[in-house]
């Protein structure tokens, strides 16, 4: 029992003294400590349920957390508008209006949860020929190896890299969902300083790879142009370091960056506002 509680049962009581006192009966101040009872029991319900929240959130955070979603940014924009539980009293009112939050919050990270396993679900054959489907930076991506792709230092589409492309390509027609999201193919070379010819440089060798991912791929599927777009990044978001060749292969690479729409808010920043 809190030090409030213990305050509370004892003016209670020397309320009912006083009452007692007063002239009134056992049973009335009796009715008083019944009430308090009550009171008692809602404040002991309230906080068993708010442990149980927590304890949800907990693992929600935890399970997309491991799947490579960002909850920090949320957690900043909770404290920020002092919706932490440790901001809070501990009177009955106050514990109701804090679980109601954690609730809230639960429910948001189910919804981002149920999505990115929808989504992943849609893209499970994209594995099973090969490809690597992963969350980054709250964003669901196809990598495509850029040495599968291409030859070093050219953005001629090779045969196996053709064949790639097509496999992506059906997958995505087939399904009316797939087909009517936004998508944009990103580009990405290692830290291997490129000069003059006709890329210039790493950051135009990229893009152009990229586009011709993106025109291969919209050939190749009918897929609707509006729908897509290109970008290029050079080296400047590795996934591993450049400091061994198996590093820098890696970081050759397109990626297929499926664009969440307003509605699924998969960057959580949005959740909070």
């Amino acid at each position: 029992m809190t030090l409030r509680l213990v305050l509370t049962v004892l003016s209670l009581v020397t309320l009912a003294l006083s009452v007692a006192g007063c002239g009134y009966s056992e049973d009335e101040w009796k009715a008083q400590l019944a009430k308090y009872e009550k009171l008692a029991g809602e404040h002991r319900a309230t906080q068993d349920d708010l442990t149980s929240a927590r304890q949800r959130i907990q693992a929600l955070e935890d399970e997309l957390q491991k799947a490579g979603v960002d909850i920090s940014q949320l957690n900043r924009d909770l404290e920020s508008k002092g919706n932490e539980i440790s901001q809070l009293s501990s009177t009955l009112d106050e514990r109701t209006k804090a679980l109601a939050e954690y609730r809230r919050r639960a429910e948001q990270l189910e919804r981002i949860k149920a999505r990115f396993v929808r989504l992943r679900k849609k893209l499970q054959a994209l594995t099973d020929v090969g490809l690597e489907v992963k969350i980054r930076n709250n964003r669901m991506i196809i990598s495509l190896p850029g040495d599968v792709l291409f030859e070093s230092a050219k953005d001629d589409l090779k045969e196996e890299g053709k064949d790639v492309l097509k496999k992506v390509a059906r997958i995505i027609t087939a399904d009316a969902g797939l087909r009517a999201r936004l998508y944009q193919v990103a580009g990405h070379t290692d830290n291997v300083e490129l000069r003059g010819g006709m890329f210039y440089d790493n950051w135009g060798l990229s893009l152009l790879r990229a586009r011709k991912v993106l025109l291969y791929l919209i050939k190749a599927g009918k897929l609707p142009v509006r729908k897509w777009s290109a970008a290029g990044f050079a080296d400047t978001d590795p996934i591993v370091s450049n400091a061994s060749e198996a590093g820098r292969q890696r970081n050759r690479r397109c990626e297929i960056i499926v664009v969440p729409s307003a509605e699924e808010m998969l960057d959580l920043r949005a959740i909070a506002e």
